[in-house]
C-alpha cells in the first residue's frame, strides 16, 4: 500500500490515517545470510569446546584441595608454608591465577599448572608423589563437572 487511506470510524469520528511503505534497504543475498549463520554456528561450538575444556581457579583449587589430602592432612592443598595474612586455600588461588597469567595458551592448563605447583624430582618429594598429581587433579575436575 503506497499513499494509501484508510478510513476509520470510532465512536462516530472519522478518522482518515495515511499509511507509506517506508523504503527498502538494499537486498542482502540469503547466501550471506546462511554463511554467517554457518560462522555464528561454528563460533558457538568452538566456545563450547573451550568450555568444556577449561575450569575456573575456584574449581581448580578445590579439586588440588581433595587431590592434596582433603580434610585428612595436616597441609591443605599441599601448602607447606603457613602464612601469616593468607589461608593456605587463598595461597593456592594466588599460585593459580599467577599460573593463568605465565600460561602461553599452548597444551593443557593443568600439566602448566603441575610442573609449577607440584614439580616432579622436588627435593621436598622424596618418595616421588609428585609424579601423580596431574593425573588425579584432572580426574577430580572431571568427577566434579
Amino acid at each position: 500500500m503506497r499513499n494509501d487511506e484508510v478510513n476509520l470510524f470510532m465512536n462516530g469520528l472519522r478518522y482518515r490515517l495515511k499509511f507509506q511503505e517506508k523504503p527498502r534497504a538494499p537486498h542482502v543475498p540469503n547466501a550471506w545470510l546462511l554463511i554467517s549463520g554457518a560462522a555464528l554456528l561454528f563460533l558457538g561450538l568452538m566456545v563450547k569446546a573451550a568450555w568444556a575444556e577449561s575450569y575456573s581457579d575456584d574449581q581448580i583449587a578445590t579439586a588440588i584441595y581433595y587431590a592434596e589430602g582433603g580434610a585428612h592432612t595436616s597441609h591443605p592443598y599441599g601448602i607447606l608454608a603457613h602464612y601469616k595474612h593468607t589461608t593456605p586455600r587463598q595461597a593456592c588461588l594466588n599460585t593459580i591465577a599467577h599460573a593463568r597469567r605465565d600460561w602461553n595458551g599452548k597444551g593443557d592448563f593443568i600439566t602448566f599448572l603441575g610442573s609449577r605447583y607440584c614439580p616432579v624430582g622436588a627435593a621436598n618429594d622424596p618418595r616421588g608423589l609428585n609424579k601423580n598429581w596431574v593425573r588425579n587433579v584432572t580426574k577430580i575436575l572431571k568427577e566434579r563437572r
